[in-house]
């Protein structure tokens, strides 16, 4: 006999995906580290990057199921997850302040390991004008059109939305292939200097973020096709969309001060 818990909480049923998770994301990340050093041996990334997307689906299927068909996530329930979304954003605001932290303990000391200019002699840094103008208005552009989409879903304009939404996702796959263009045209590595490493570190880690929230909203949009957003019951749209605001923040500081500040 099942029993019934007249409460507004969630108690989770039994899963095997946060144990198997946390495997193949250990598991992905020896198998990165070990693609450093033996370049030709990619067999195991390759698996564990495949096995760490097939957990990361069906846990989010299994979520989804909860929220939408089961009824499990009430009032009480968003209110923790939101809780949750707003520690995670925090967490991730401490992690590049840590790269920030770097850059300007390099750019305002330089000593004479590193040069005593910044950039370091020799290192050409980027013309702030040129692609990291065009990135930094686009990333403006898909905050606002990830906010109008959010308002239309409020607003119950089911179309409206999902058309914002989508040249949100294109929005982000441009700026991706702009950076991706930009780190070809290059003249100088993440191995030149400290300047190299703080650049390529900070930008790479903000694109890999754009990816993440890009798929995120990608996730989103292919959920509202399917009829499982309404203008009251939306959270993981919600999030996304916090996510990508926070993205867009880190890029306007990497872009006054990891480029334009001393070019």
């Amino acid at each position: 006999m099942k029993l019934k818990f007249f409460h507004p909480f969630h108690l989770v049923s039994v899963s095997p995906w946060p144990i198997l998770g946390a495997l193949s994301v250990f598991n992905l990340t020896f198998s990165t580290a070990n693609l450093f050093n033996y370049y030709n041996q990619s067999q195991m990334i390759l698996l564990s990057t495949l096995t760490t997307l097939m957990i990361m689906f069906q846990w989010w299927r299994d979520v989804i199921r909860e929220s939408t068909f089961e009824g499990s996530h009430t009032k009480e329930v968003f209110q923790g997850m939101k809780i949750g979304m707003i520690l995670f954003i925090t967490s991730e605001v401490f992690f590049f302040i840590s790269f920030f932290w770097a850059f300007f303990h390099s750019s305002l000391s330089p000593d004479i390991f590193i040069g005593v200019s910044w950039p370091p002699k020799g290192i050409l840094s980027f013309n702030p004008m040129g692609i990291p103008l065009l990135n930094t208005l686009i990333l403006i552009s898909s905050g606002i059109s990830v906010t109008f989409s959010h308002h239309s879903l409020i607003l119950n304009k089911k179309t409206q939305m999902e058309s914002s939404l989508f040249l949100t996702c294109l929005l982000g796959l441009y700026f991706l292939s702009l950076q991706l263009l930009e780190y070809k045209t290059s003249s100088f590595s993440i191995s030149d200097s400290i300047y190299g490493t703080i650049f390529f570190m900070a930008t790479g880690f903000h694109g890999l973020h754009v990816l993440i929230g890009t798929l995120f909203l990608l996730i989103c949009f292919k959920r509202s096709l399917n009829s499982q957003f309404s203008s009251m019951h939306h959270f993981g749209f919600e999030a996304a969309a916090w996510y990508w605001h926070f993205v867009d923040v880190v890029w306007l500081y990497l872009y006054l001060f990891v480029y334009w500040w001393k070019f």
